[in-house]
């Protein structure tokens, strides 16, 4: 197989063939890690960590790239990822590599010069077991009995994680672990007040509490809000069967409700359409300092956008591959609707993270947005400057946008 081509040629071949050699030297069974970083250039990819797995039957290596506040993951052999590493490498000035009985360090400088430390272990590492994925560390462990848990079906009375609620168990964790990370944004001298718009069976409701409040000493309130009768019916009776005292459940529509004047952290999950707008545009008016949202079915802007032949602009014919088809134009509606609703939250004054909630494979409704609220005005006249030219370009007006500016 060939390898990757050598993106910029910022280094030489001669630099090329050593970090080659020492790749293909080390990328075996006795690989334990390896860190790119220290980019040339602002706007790429900030890092990639890689790590080995179980691939194929035989040792692999897993490369975990970050870039633009995202993580993306590809397993790979080893010559396949000897030749992708060489291909990143262009963008990079350093290289940090450990193996069992070595460790190796490139530094490249601004104008291309290579140097490489090689440094023998006095006391060989050992290897933690690999597998294709690392055991977590969950926040909720299994094999410890959490009461909501049991009721809702995900573990048993024992602790143990239902198999076919594996994926759901994931799920919380993950979503705890989000929500572990701004714990520094919630003040704990004082009750702090969460909505949790669309709750349905409110699996993260109550994992939000228990985590919360069980866990981590909060004094907090909880709102969980759905149109479903009995759902909230059922939600109620389990808080009030654990003694939740401030977590409650009301049926309610996002866009009309007005039960609280202050909000702390606001949670929408899968709320469908414009309704994840009704949503952000109450947590702004609240001034949440944190909103998580994951939102689903985009359809507003899918229905606004036209080919050119349609509203006679022939700067969309840049689009035309995409647009002509029905399937591909539904998704660039919607990760349009959600880059410009993460801009209006930069306008409005928020640092936001377009995350991975959960895997790809489970559901294509998997991007999460994390929005921490900041007290500095960087980057909100060029978040402005970006929507309106977004807009503008496309011919549409989302909603969150008419809430926020009428």
């Amino acid at each position: 197989m060939l390898l990757a081509p050598y993106g910029k040629k910022h280094y030489n071949v001669n630099i090329m063939d050593e970090l080659r050699k020492i790749l293909q030297e080390q990328l075996n069974e006795e690989f334990l890690s390896a860190v790119l970083s220290a980019p040339r250039s602002s706007g790429g990819i900030k890092k990639v960590k890689v790590r080995p797995i179980l691939h194929r039957g035989g040792v692999g290596f897993q490369l975990e790239i970050f870039k633009n506040n995202q993580v993306f993951h590809e397993n790979l052999g080893a010559k396949e990822a000897c030749g992708k590493l060489l291909f990143y490498m262009e963008d990079f000035r350093q290289l940090q590599i450990e193996t069992l009985g070595e460790s190796y360090t490139v530094l490249v400088s601004r104008k291309g010069k290579a140097t490489v430390k090689k440094k023998s272990h006095s006391k060989p590492k050992e290897r933690k077991e690999l597998s294709h994925n690392r055991k977590k560390r969950y926040l909720l462990k299994e094999g410890e009995p959490v009461p909501f848990l049991i009721d809702l079906g995900v573990m048993t009375a024992e602790g143990k994680v239902v198999h076919s609620k594996y994926d759901k168990f994931r799920q919380i964790n993950r979503f705890l672990e989000f929500i572990a990370d701004i714990l520094p944004h919630l003040p704990k001298d004082r009750e702090i007040t969460v909505l949790d718009f669309g709750c349905g069976k409110s699996y993260l409701t109550f994992a939000m509490y228990y985590y919360l409040h069980e866990m981590e000493n909060y004094d907090i309130r909880i709102i969980g809000l759905d149109l479903k009768e009995e759902v909230i019916a059922g939600c109620s009776s389990l808080a009030v069967k654990y003694g939740y005292e401030k977590l409650t459940f009301l049926k309610g529509d996002i866009a009309d409700y007005t039960g609280v004047d202050k909000v702390d952290m606001v949670v929408t999950l899968h709320a469908c359409d414009t309704a994840t707008d009704y949503a952000l545009a109450k947590a702004l008016g609240w001034g949440a300092e944190v909103i998580l949202s994951v939102p689903c079915c985009q359809h507003e802007l899918n229905a606004q956008m036209q080919r050119a032949e349609k509203c006679g602009d022939e700067s969309l014919l840049a689009l035309e591959p995409v647009m002509k088809y029905g399937l591909l134009k539904e998704r660039l509606a919607a990760l349009v609707t959600d880059g410009l609703r993460a801009q209006y939250l930069e306008r409005e004054g928020y640092h936001v993270q377009v995350l991975e909630f959960i895997e790809m494979e489970h559901t294509p409704k998997n991007i999460l947005l994390r929005a921490v609220r900041t007290k500095g005005a960087e980057g909100r006249e060029r978040a402005g400057e970006s929507i309106k030219a977004c807009e503008e370009f496309l011919h549409v007006s989302p909603a969150v946008g008419r809430l926020l500016d009428r």
